[in-house]
């Protein structure tokens, strides 16, 4: 009665919000449209987008603008559950945001990297989610001309450790530092889910987190094995120290494997490979998408009073911001409808 009582309200809210996103007939509609105009003048007609867009004219705004508009409706919306959610359930939803300031993080090293000192980050979409939610200060990462600079200003920050520690090494690409923040993430995330959840919740948690972590794993190790032809210890370095399905030993023979070939053979005799007849190593990345969507879809239908029902929006919002972004694109440069949508659907 305790779980039912405190998630009934925000469990509310979230079917209302989640009733608004964006259909797949509305994605059919929007890839049959001409232009990019046309795409924000439909978006502007939506209950998902209508309100806070309503005093823009779509025929100033350019393809930038609108992805930017996009990007800010998920922090909007990730505010708005925050300010309705109770202190148990911000514990959830405050592990959760980090995903956004390392999302955030990586955009300023991208820049970085590229050598784009006179075009800084527009950090315009996230001011405001960083005002409230975080102790970045995005502004001035923003603002740096180096990788030097940007680690040296986030100093006194729990991600200034993960990417310290990559920063001693001369050779570290843009990949490096970016698979430091997830992996410190990742490894956040499951050492501290049993002191944040338990019952269900907890269950839901690690089920959800567990199998990502896995497919996350899965699609590092074919990808390597495939185009990368990286040493066995270089693969290790980078995987996600934690299972679920997969079983340590699994993994060690899928990473000694002798080649790709091999690999997928093995793949066969793992969990996923059983369960799913129809998974395969080249399509891993497509199914890691339709499981962990479904996978939180089932949660939220069983057990609408738990913590599922907050995964299950905050997800299905990015996914759908993603999804418009790629339908965006499609129009923009004339792709065919019915190939636009296969790349949506795949996503």
């Amino acid at each position: 009665m305790g779980t039912l009582l405190s998630y009934s309200g925000i469990s509310a809210k979230i079917r209302a919000m989640q009733s608004k996103l964006i259909t797949d007939e509305q994605f059919q509609e929007i890839v049959q449209l001409p232009s990019v105009p046309q795409v924000a003048a439909y978006l502007k007609r939506t209950q998902e987008y209508g309100k806070a867009w309503a005093s823009l004219d779509e025929n100033t705004l350019h393809r930038g603008q609108i992805e930017k508009l996009l990007k800010t409706s998920i922090f909007s919306n990730f505010s708005r559950i925050y300010q309705f959610a109770n202190a148990e359930q911000r514990k959830f939803l405050e592990l959760y945001s980090k995903r956004y300031e390392i999302r955030v993080l990586k955009e300023v090293m991208t820049n970085l990297f590229d050598h784009r000192d006179t075009d800084p980050v527009d950090i315009s979409p996230y001011r405001e989610f960083f005002r409230k939610h975080s102790k970045l200060d995005v502004d001035r990462l923003a603002a740096c001309t180096t990788m030097e600079e940007f680690v040296d200003a986030l100093k006194g920050n729990e991600f200034y450790q993960p990417l310290s520690k990559i920063q001693n090494h001369e050779s570290a690409l843009l990949f490096d530092y970016g698979m430091a923040l997830d992996l410190y993430y990742f490894a956040q995330i499951w050492n501290v889910r049993k002191k944040l959840f338990s019952g269900n919740d907890l269950k839901e948690i690690t089920k959800a987190y567990g199998e990502k972590f896995d497919m996350l794993n899965l699609q590092f190790i074919f990808r390597s094995k495939r185009f990368f032809r990286m040493a066995p210890a270089d693969i290790y370095a980078l995987l996600i120290p934690m299972t679920y399905k997969l079983k340590k030993e699994e993994i060690h023979d899928l990473v000694e494997s002798s080649s790709y070939e091999d690999a997928r053979k093995m793949f066969r005799k793992t969990y996923y490979g059983k369960k799913y007849d129809y998974l395969a190593a080249h399509n891993l990345e497509e199914f890691y998408n339709r499981m962990l969507r479904t996978t939180l879809e089932k949660e939220a239908r069983k057990d609408p009073y738990s913590v599922a029902v907050l995964y299950s929006y905050l997800y299905h919002k990015e996914h759908e911001v993603n999804r418009l972004t790629i339908a965006i694109e499609c129009v923009r440069y004339g792709v065919a409808a019915d190939e636009a949508l296969q790349y949506i659907r795949s996503n």
